[in-house]
């Protein structure tokens, strides 16, 4: 099988005006912003394909930011959006709370804190990396698959056909440091995974992980863009 990569993209900024965890709730969808923010990635999409890269794949995460995201970049390379539950953000106790110093210190969350290394206050970090990266590679070969279909077997470009997956920044991080062999604990505040950033997966021949790459393509956007997370 030919080369294959598989782009974690993360959602644009949320309309969040409460400032709570909003983890899986429903109707939390794009701010203007974050509307720019997934135009200004379809666009850097479709110079990619317009340059030879061969994205053939896309699917998103059931929640609405997600879809939201997505649906630019489908209608720039007239694809269709394959909704992907494997990659939805992580379940979080706290969700649907404003986390804070001064909610942290209410004894009845102790419980939910006594474990970061899993973490204890929501899904464990190995199982998110787990079910994104069974969606990645079953991404990976439906990308290789549809080349096949439309270009032929084996004319690719040099980069081989690729794939897109609309996520969360938790499931994201998770992944790629599972990816790359590091611990999966890790401090929140400290995250490479910017708003509409994509994480890049390149497999070989055979389907074996050789290198990830990071960009952020809307970039000019993060100053004042929102910072609360989907989930701790």
């Amino acid at each position: 099988m030919p080369q294959a990569t598989v782009h974690l993209l993360r959602h644009g900024e949320v309309h969040n005006p409460d400032g709570v965890l909003y983890g899986r709730l429903p109707e939390f969808h794009l701010s203007d912003l974050g509307r720019e923010m997934a135009r200004t990635l379809a666009e850097h999409f479709r110079q990619r394909a317009a340059g030879g890269a061969r994205i053939t794949y896309l699917a998103a995460s059931p929640l609405d930011r997600a879809q939201e995201t997505a649906a630019p970049t489908a209608e720039a390379l007239n694809l269709q959006i394959h909704t992907e539950e494997r990659i939805i953000e992580a379940e979080n106790y706290f969700e649907g709370m404003k986390v804070n110093k001064a909610e942290l210190r209410r004894p009845k969350h102790w419980p939910r804190l006594v474990n970061p290394l899993r973490p204890s206050w929501g899904e464990p970090y190995k199982q998110q990396a787990s079910r994104v990266m069974e969606a990645v590679h079953d991404a990976r070969l439906r990308a290789i698959e549809l080349a096949d279909g439309e270009y032929g077997t084996g004319d690719y470009s040099a980069s081989g056909p690729e794939a897109i997956l609309v996520s969360h920044q938790l499931p994201i991080w998770a992944t790629r440091l599972s990816a790359e062999g590091k611990p999966l604990w890790h401090d929140p505040r400290k995250r490479e995974c910017t708003l509409t950033s994509i994480t890049s997966l390149v497999f070989d021949d055979d389907g074996t992980l050789v290198r990830v790459k990071y960009s952020e393509p809307a970039a000019s956007l993060l100053p004042g863009a929102a910072s609360t997370p989907g989930a701790l």
